[in-house]
């Protein structure tokens, strides 16, 4: 009898020792015998309504523990996760997308099989576009080096990689091979050194220092070490949108969104006041740049990337940003400690106001109450994700969103694979009518595992975001009876809110509800923008 294990044996037993506990995905003939093998592994198969549902899912999974997975099918399953495998590359998720595909037999005997969409090379073809490797199993040779490869690779680069499992190699067996030696990316140790002993020069000359956090410091794991740095150093601290909870926001040195003209006004003006700004992980997109309203002068700046480090007008090159952040926590000299950088919120608070119509304001302002540690934020794009700017989460990497990709429909299946992925976090669901209505049927997988978040639904009957932009009837939809999708979706409880009296009965009644998904349909005036969703819309407006 053989001691090889087969090509999916193999392939589920190093997502295991990776951390991968869960698959998302919907099965189909080409993977089915792949999913037989799941189905008798360790790691359960969390089944989605869709597959573009089940790639969000598996983002925000990965976000949360390091790597995530799917398997879909091929061409119609494949094809369909194409724009969320595009999402989570341009935001930095490592996520494993596990494609079936027909035999390599089959495809000499009989050609024209269905799914087939041009020849057969096409698919991974596609994906070589949107991921950092790419694996195609056909050589029970090859496979398990294959494998290994594209896990470390979505691991090192924090970027998606794809697999190709033919349906007749699944249950062949595969051949061990001596393991790679290959050197560890590291610094180059001059370029890092002489960087962190200029920084810490001019930091020690600085008058008004302040740090901004950005994405990267999430995707790194180094929020650990940047509260550190900010403990250590007593640095005012501000984070970008796409950073947004890189640091816990209750923290006393923590300013705000800095996002040029679009974010808040503290963060603003402190951050291009600065003599001394240290930028982290900081992506320059234009979101996390206001759509290019930062006033950011070089001559104050030093910015850390993943793998250099740029000083005013000259770089280190081959700097990682993790040795970078170690070592400056490391030769950091302890500071003089400063006041809090924000105000304490006032005691009290004028809510509800009884027969008050809902205002996206008041309804932010509310929820920033209500957060709890134990609570994690998930934000679909729109209103409902620079209103959230204002929202101050308790724990660092407790904010989930696509903010530089900005695709819509990522929240409710996100909610579902980030508490899968961290059942102890309750998540707290911002999303907007439109989003909903695209993937939210994905609250039916979360009602089936018994997850219990809350949604909180932006409705104003239309895409909000293009209304400011460029109105038109184009941007209306259909208005639905969200509140009634448990007759459709089995365990969930619906709740429909328009005035402030009204959405604090649901809200307190969905917290008590700790069993099941609860839904809150927020009745919101379509002329009733965030202050950032103006600014945004006023500067997109000018280029349509």
């Amino acid at each position: 009898m053989s001691s090889h294990p087969s090509i999916g044996h193999y392939l589920l037993t190093r997502l295991y020792e990776s951390g991968v506990h869960h698959v998302f995905g919907v099965p189909g003939d080409y993977i089915l015998r792949f999913y037989q093998q799941l189905s008798r592994s360790p790691i359960q198969h969390i089944g989605t309504t869709r597959e573009d549902t089940a790639a969000f899912a598996t983002d925000a999974y990965a976000r949360c523990r390091g790597l995530g997975a799917m398997a879909v099918t091929y061409g119609v399953g494949a094809l369909s996760v194409v724009n969320a495998v595009a999402g989570a590359y341009a935001e930095s998720s490592p996520v494993v997308v596990i494609s079936g595909a027909p035999g390599i037999k089959e495809r000499h005997e009989h050609p024209l099989l269905h799914h087939r969409f041009g020849p057969f090379r096409f698919q991974h073809e596609i994906f070589e576009r949107i991921t950092c490797a790419v694996a195609v199993l056909d050589d029970p040779y090859t496979a398990f080096r294959q494998i290994d490869r594209a896990l470390a690779a979505a691991r090192e680069h924090c970027k998606p990689v794809y697999i190709e499992l033919p349906r007749d190699r699944v249950d062949v067996e595969g051949y061990s091979m001596p393991s790679e030696s290959r050197p560890a990316t590291a610094s180059d140790a001059g370029s890092l050194n002489e960087a962190v002993e200029e920084t810490l020069q001019l930091l020690g000359k600085a008058a008004s220092p302040v740090l901004v956090a950005g994405v990267e410091l999430h995707r790194r794991g180094l929020q650990d070490k940047l509260l550190n740095l900010v403990d250590k150093a007593h640095l005012p601290v501000a984070a970008t949108l796409t950073g947004k909870s890189v640091l816990g926001e209750r923290h006393p040195y923590y300013l705000g969104i800095y996002e040029g003209a679009m974010g808040s006004t503290l963060a603003r003006d402190r951050v291009e006041q600065s003599d001394f700004l240290l930028m982290l992980g900081v992506t320059m997109n234009d979101i996390d740049l206001g759509i290019f309203t930062a006033k950011l002068d070089a001559n104050r700046v030093i910015r850390a990337t993943q793998d250099e480090v740029i000083i005013h007008h000259h770089r280190y090159p081959h700097v990682l940003l993790g040795d970078f952040v170690t070592m400056l926590n490391e030769r950091m000299a302890p500071r003089p400690e400063i006041g809090p950088a924000v105000a304490a919120e006032p005691a009290t608070f004028d809510f509800p106001v009884k027969n008050q119509p809902m205002k996206v304001a008041r309804l932010i302002a509310r929820l920033n109450r209500f957060l709890t540690p134990d609570m994690a934020v998930i934000s679909d794009v729109g209103d409902c994700l620079f209103a959230a700017i204002d929202l101050r989460v308790h724990e660092n990497s407790e904010f989930l969103a696509s903010a530089y990709y900005t695709t819509m429909g990522f929240a409710v299946p996100a909610a579902l694979g980030a508490q899968i992925a961290n059942p102890t976090r309750r998540t707290l669901v911002l999303v907007g009518d439109g989003a909903f209505q695209m993937t939210g049927t994905e609250l039916s997988t979360i009602a089936r595992f018994g997850l219990n978040p809350i949604v909180i639904i932006f409705n104003n009957c239309g895409y909000s975001t293009e209304r400011y932009i460029l109105d038109g009837p184009f941007n209306d939809i259909a208005c639905w009876q969200f509140e009634r999708l448990g007759e459709v979706f089995g365990p969930l409880t619906g709740y429909s809110a328009s005035t402030e009296d009204e959405f604090e009965d649901c809200l307190n009644r969905a917290f008590a509800q700790q069993s099941s998904p609860s839904l809150i349909n927020v009745h919101l005036s379509k002329d009733d923008p965030s202050p950032a969703m103006r600014g945004l819309a006023e500067r997109l407006g000018k280029r349509v």
